[in-house]
């Protein structure tokens, strides 16, 4: 049930859309974690039938010695199996201009592989070209957590290239933007 309050708004306040449970209402919690903007990235892994790979906002660093990230996937997901016993896998943060990459490895559509230009990295997980960002990973670990597991990958390679992300936010494609740099004022 979701519970509905006016909140009096003043400078830098906002006004509450929505307050609830997320076992009550999961779609209202699905919005409320929209608010955080995420980086999109497509995660690939090399498989005895051939490359896989999907979309996922889930992807964060955890470590840095040693090199460790993280990303979640859900575990009815048909690639789970093959995610899970993947010895590598690779990253892929899309550049602002690959929202039909993003789309395309959305679906599981078995000729994803054929609309993008790729290579082999790591075991063989596909590098897609025009990634802003590529983290070649050796599996970690798995954790299970609820409806999900979480993939954590030691980095063993990577690569960072000119350009800006893809981003998502409220439930839509968005791109970053630098905010100009004001003095920081100090109250009285």
């Amino acid at each position: 049930m979701m519970i509905e309050e006016e909140v009096a708004t003043g400078p830098g306040q906002s006004s509450l859309l929505e307050r609830g449970r997320p076992l009550d209402d999961s779609r209202a919690f699905r919005r409320c974690l929209g608010q955080y903007p995420t980086g999109v990235a497509v995660i690939t892994a090399s498989h005895g039938s051939g490359p896989v790979g999907m979309t996922v906002n889930s992807f964060a660093s955890v470590s840095l010695d040693p090199p460790l990230i993280l990303w979640s996937i859900r575990r009815e997901s048909r690639s789970v199996e093959v995610f899970r016993s993947a010895e590598h896998f690779v990253v892929n943060v899309l550049a602002h201009n690959q929202v039909e990459v993003s789309q395309w490895f959305c679906k599981s559509d078995p000729e994803k592989f054929e609309l993008v230009t790729w290579e082999a990295g790591l075991g063989g997980a596909p590098l897609i070209h025009g990634a802003v960002a590529q983290l070649e990973c050796q599996r970690f670990s798995v954790q299970e957590a609820g409806d999900h597991l979480i993939l954590i990958g030691e980095v063993k390679q990577y690569a960072h290239f000119d350009g800006k992300p893809l981003t998502f936010s409220n439930g839509e494609y968005a791109m970053t933007q630098v905010l100009p740099r004001e003095p920081v004022s100090r109250p009285n």
